[in-house]
């Protein structure tokens, strides 16, 4: 009589080759301490980013607030005995400031406005209009944001120059208004847009400018705005362009105006200069408080998918 009780699989198998035992599961606790060593370095991560960007400008609020005496302490003397707003009024009273200030108010409303509508026109045709070598259009539009502006300058200053665009707002203004960076962001987003609405919308009998200003932008608010304060703070900090064109107050940006503030007393009459940035940085800083939401909407576009 045979004997009948099962034997194991495993039994059966020679020494070394049984199943592979299942990998031991992570308690709790430690799926709980890493969360926590996660949590803490992105904290520490970020305490330090914002060190490294808040710092200097502290630096500089607090170096706009003394006097010169302790400007010039060693060592560095972070928070005077007292505080002062003699820097303001410096900057105010020795030289144009609320004409520089309307200057960059100007030249920066006009180079904005420019650029997002080229932007946004460039942008809609390359991507909704067929036409003869688009393509080759947009490899132009890739090369010209491989080109530093720097290169550009000289040729520039003596087309301006021959021009007789010296010291005028148009010889500022013009040359800075060609920007592939917009055309080349906006394109990209138009073409991620869903095509069904797209088709729907052309089957519709819709138009090219009721596509572009019904269906496309109002889709695209996002973008386009992160683009405008992309923009906006780039054109309110020109320095290099409107230096070389601008000779006097009547047509000179702010920070062009702010040599002139390191130059009255000399090379070292760092408070008003300190002072004069604080002024400059703050109509930046309150249109980012307001666009800020719509900049990172903009900017984190197509980053999620649902």
């Amino acid at each position: 009589m045979t004997d009948s009780t099962p034997v194991p699989l495993t039994a059966a198998l020679p020494e070394g080759a049984g199943v592979d035992a299942p990998a031991p599961r992570r308690t709790g606790r430690q799926a709980t301490r890493r969360g926590v060593s996660g949590t803490v370095l992105g904290y520490l991560s970020m305490l330090l980013i914002a060190a490294v960007i808040l710092v200097p400008i502290a630096f500089i609020l607090l170096t706009s607030l003394k006097e010169r005496p302790d400007i010039y302490t060693q060592p560095v003397q972070w928070f005077p005995d007292s505080f002062t707003g003699q820097n303001y009024s410096t900057v105010i009273e020795d030289v144009p400031f609320v004409q520089y200030f309307l200057n960059s108010v100007l030249i920066t409303t006009v180079l904005t406005v420019v650029q997002v509508v080229l932007g946004i026109v460039t942008a809609f045709a390359l991507v909704f209009l067929n036409f003869p070598g688009r393509h080759v259009v947009f490899l132009f539009v890739i090369a010209a944001l491989m080109v530093p502006n720097q290169i550009t300058v000289i040729s520039n200053y003596a087309l301006a120059a021959d021009l007789g665009w010296r010291n005028t707002y148009a010889g500022i203004i013009i040359p800075l208004a060609g920007v592939a960076f917009g055309t080349f962001l906006l394109r990209n987003h138009f073409a991620s847009l869903p095509r069904e609405i797209i088709e729907s919308a052309r089957l519709d009998g819709t138009g090219p400018f009721r596509l572009l200003f019904r269906i496309l932008l109002p889709m695209s608010w996002p973008t386009v705005v992160a683009f405008t304060l992309i923009t906006i703070v780039t054109e309110w900090n020109q320095y290099l362009w409107p230096f070389l064109m601008a000779d006097t107050s009547e047509v000179a940006p702010l920070p062009v105006g702010l040599t002139l503030l390191q130059n009255n007393e000399g090379s070292t009459n760092w408070g008003p200069v300190m002072a004069g940035t604080i002024l400059t940085m703050i109509p930046i800083l309150i249109v980012f408080l307001f666009l800020q939401k719509q900049m990172i909407k903009g900017l984190t576009a197509g980053a999620v998918k649902g």
